[in-house]
């Protein structure tokens, strides 16, 4: 892949912007647990392909919570808040990375299955907010990184040719789902995939340790 061509650039928040997957890792658990539920040993890799916004749902019909979806969101997003608005921090090199990008003239933006309502606050605490064109999230394009359909928009509105327009990923299904879309994709390495690390560096273009390996090619 030629970094020359790239014209725009699409970022995954958690796993590749900020080290954030752990409290993704327990704070499903610790709900579920606040309701009187043991949580299944599965949890995280059942919620892993599912949007923000599918969550509640499937809790709803799956453990039977005698909630609505939006009480058993707004349960889990007091849990989130705290972390992403106080301590949630920048993963090595990301600063930099967009620095390069910026002073090419690379549109940015960012694609997450997070919330709005957690995304913004925690760039601006970190200092990135202001790298990016605009932020799409799963819940407001009613989408899961599942399907390449948020990439696609994102391209649309960075207007910038597919092929022009880097996705950069953590997760093996959403570098699979923008990969199938004809979108040149770079990993990076979050602690959370460890055990998927041979089919991420499989299926992407790149793969790297982190964003200040990827300096070194840029």
């Amino acid at each position: 892949m030629n970094f020359e061509t790239i014209k725009g650039a699409i970022f995954d928040m958690d796993g590749v912007m900020l080290d954030s997957m752990p409290i993704w890792e327990t704070v499903a658990g610790d709900y579920l647990i606040s309701q009187g539920v043991t949580p299944p040993p599965d949890l995280n890799d059942k919620l892993l392909v599912l949007g923000g916004h599918e969550i509640p749902l499937y809790f709803q019909t799956e453990f039977g919570l005698r909630k609505t979806t939006e009480e058993i969101h707004a349960g889990l997003y007091k849990l989130l808040e705290e972390f992403y608005f106080y301590k949630a921090p920048l993963k090595e090199g990301v600063l930099s990375v967009l620095e390069v990008f910026r002073a090419r003239g690379i549109r940015m933006c960012v694609a997450t299955a997070t919330d709005r309502w957690l995304v913004e606050p925690a760039l601006k605490r970190c200092g990135v907010f202001g790298f990016f064109h605009f932020i799409l999230t799963c819940k407001e394009e009613n989408t899961s990184k599942s399907r390449p359909d948020i990439y696609l928009r994102a391209s649309a509105l960075l207007g910038t040719d597919i092929s022009g327009t880097l996705v950069v990923e953590d997760a093996p299904y959403a570098v699979k789902s923008a990969k199938s879309a004809g979108f040149p994709v770079v990993a990076v390495y979050d602690r959370s995939a460890d055990d998927k690390a041979d089919e991420i560096k499989a299926i992407s273009d790149h793969y790297f340790i982190s964003m200040t390996e990827m300096l070194k090619i840029l």
